[in-house]
């Protein structure tokens, strides 16, 4: 609310009209040289005008040029005209405490100075003897001022600045004070860049950021250094263009070569600064710990990895061998319930066996004749051979359930069942032997008395010398045929020939009559070895008292478990026998070693066989 002043003593305040309502003023923008002094002011944060600006900077350049009037220049007069161009042209104008950053005003302003000082009316007025034509300093005057006014000749004047020091600091020098001797050196270089914004040298704090620009700028330093100042020919004096074109070479040649000589000097001063930096030493040194360190870390890391591998390769291979022995113990499992089973059986059928035996003995083998009886009683031995566990206890329960004329008669009829059995496999065993002797004649086609007089017991002898000499046997067959003639009952003597045509025909043979061939050579062997078979020939005390040996061939597999055992367990080894068994499932002791003892008796053979062959050899030569 607008307050009004009261009205003096006396008079009364009367209104005469209504105050308008307040109104917004348009937007006003300065223009023309108002504009420039806004922005001057603007941009320089101040609030004085353009034109007090101006006023204040002519007085600062009056008050400049006063105090250049005030000095005094006595090595003016000791200057010699005829070589002004070895003068300081800033000394010469009394700007030799600004030089290169003296500003043209200054330049200006100490020329006006000097002429109003020095030039020869004044000193003519003041009675001083002036020298005629060029030989007055005054010249000197004159030249520096053309050639300071004129940027391009100043340009080219600053490039040999006379008070320039070009000195590089040396490695030595600057071996305990690296900064404090480079640092000056690069701040005064740093006037010939070409670039501005010149990145200083820093301290021993500086990041490796900042380090690696600064050597990277200096490095890659671009000069504006020119020394055209220092032509020793003025191609405006040459009489004619082809001279002035030799000028001209010559002058660029003379450039070139100092301008090579002053990025020598640059770079010789940026590489003794980084030979002898501090900070790069320390930076190579944390990079080293670092590769140091990335290293460590990759070689823990790859032994981790290897630990973890080795770790898992063992946890695989105890796995696997845990996997193994579980087998091998089921394996065993099954084996010794086999052999239980087996052993349940064997005793099952033994006490059938003798069950019945027990019963026809009580009924005096159902007859009073004695030869009736013994032969009885090797009938009951042939059904003790024969029959199986089912026949023989259901033989022993018709023999318990009935009276002496029922079990005799059930007894005769198990008799004639087995001897009709017996007889049909005699007439199968003949029937292949007649075929086998009737392959065996027309395989060997009449080839001499060796190649039809083969005997069952030949053939027998031929298999098992077969098996005892493999393939490889140095002079196999020859070795087979003396062990043929060295064993043979019939007298024939045998050749390699002959031996090895009876093989291909054995070959070719039916694998029943092999089978054959091969039981026969079996038994042969057993009866050799004093082990007395289960057959119908024999008697029933030898049967009963006789061991109980199974006749059961060996397997490959049962071999090899049998060599391991023995190699498992040499010859000191307590219970060693018992251990080998355990080591075969399904064999015994007493096979245990029965097998061992037909090994050693085939190896010494073998080798007896090889000696006569390697005998007979020497002497043939």
């Amino acid at each position: 609310m607008l307050l009004l002043p009261g009205a003096p003593d006396g008079q009364c305040t009367a209104v005469t009209r209504a105050l308008s309502a307040a109104s917004a003023l348009c937007r006003v923008e300065p223009v023309g040289r108002w504009f420039e002094a806004f922005i001057k002011r603007r941009s320089r944060n101040v609030s004085a005008s353009f034109q007090e600006l101006e006023e204040k900077k002519e007085l600062s350049e009056e008050s400049e040029d006063e105090e250049l009037q005030l000095e005094e220049f006595p090595m003016l007069k000791t200057l010699d005209p005829k070589d002004w161009k070895n003068q300081d042209h800033y000394a010469v104008l009394g700007l030799g405490h600004v030089r290169y950053r003296a500003t043209q005003k200054q330049i200006k302003a100490a020329h006006k100075a000097m002429v109003l000082k020095h030039h020869p009316d004044k000193r003519k007025a003041a009675g001083e003897p002036i020298a005629e034509g060029e030989n007055d300093y005054f010249t000197c005057i004159t030249k520096a001022y053309e050639m300071l006014s004129d940027p391009v000749k100043r340009r080219a004047f600053n490039s040999i600045d006379p008070t320039f020091d070009n000195s590089v600091p040396s490695k030595s020098e600057a071996k305990d004070s690296f900064f404090e001797v480079f640092s000056p050196v690069f701040e005064r270089n740093s006037r010939w860049s070409s670039k501005k914004n010149v990145p200083k040298l820093g301290d021993m704090h500086s990041s490796f950021e900042d380090v690696d620009a600064f050597y990277s700028f200096w490095y890659n330093f671009d000069s504006w250094r020119e020394f055209s100042y220092l032509d020793e020919e003025e191609k405006e004096k040459a009489e004619c263009r082809d001279e002035r074109r030799w000028i001209e070479k010559q002058n660029r040649a003379a450039r070139a070569q100092r301008k090579k000589e002053e990025m020598n000097r640059i770079r010789t001063l940026v590489d003794n600064a980084y030979s002898c930096d501090p900070r790069i030493k320390k930076f190579k040194e944390e990079e080293k710990a670092k590769k140091e360190a990335e290293k460590k870390a990759k070689m823990e890391a790859k032994r981790k990895e290897q630990e973890a591998k080795e770790k898992q390769r063992q946890a695989e291979l105890e796995a696997a061998r845990l996997a193994k022995e579980k087998e091998e113990e089921e394996v065993r499992q099954q084996a010794l319930l086999a052999k239980k089973e087996k052993e349940i059986q064997k005793k099952a059928i033994k006490k059938e066996r003798q069950k019945l035996r027990t019963s026809c003995k009580n009924w005096n083998y159902f007859s009073d004749n004695e030869a009736e009886c013994v032969k009885m009683m090797e009938e009951v031995e042939k059904l003790c051979d024969r029959l199986e566990l089912a026949s023989l206890q259901c033989l022993n329960e018709t023999l318990t359930s009935t009276s002496k004329e029922g079990g005799k008669a059930a007894v005769e009829k198990q008799i004639e069942e087995v001897n009709e059995q017996i007889r049909k496999e005699k007439e199968e065993d003949e029937a292949r032997m007649r075929q086998a002797s009737k392959s065996t004649e027309k395989s060997t086609g009449g080839g001499g008395g060796g190649g039809k007089n083969w005997s069952e017991d030949d053939l027998q002898l031929l298999i098992k010398a077969v098996n005892l000499f493999p393939a490889g046997t140095n002079s196999r067959w020859e070795v087979i045929a003396n062990y043929m003639n060295l064993h043979s009952t019939s007298g024939t003597k045998r050749t390699a020939k002959d031996v090895i045509g009876k093989a291909k025909s054995l070959q070719k043979l039916d694998p029943h009559q092999k089978d054959d061939i091969n039981k026969k050579a079996f038994d042969k062997f057993k009866k050799e070895h004093g082990v007395v078979p289960q057959s119908d020939s024999a008697a029933p005390s030898e049967r009963f008292e006789g061991p109980c040996t199974d006749s059961t061939p060996w397997t490959t597999e049962e071999q090899k478990l049998l060599e391991q055992a023995l190699k498992t367990y040499p010859v000191n080894t307590p219970e060693r026998w018992e251990k080998i068994a355990a080591a075969v499932p399904g064999r015994s002791k007493k096979d245990c070693m029965k097998r061992y003892k037909e090994l050693v008796e085939m190896v010494k053979a073998k080798k007896a066989a090889q000696e006569q062959v390697m005998n007979a050899a020497k002497a043939r030569k």
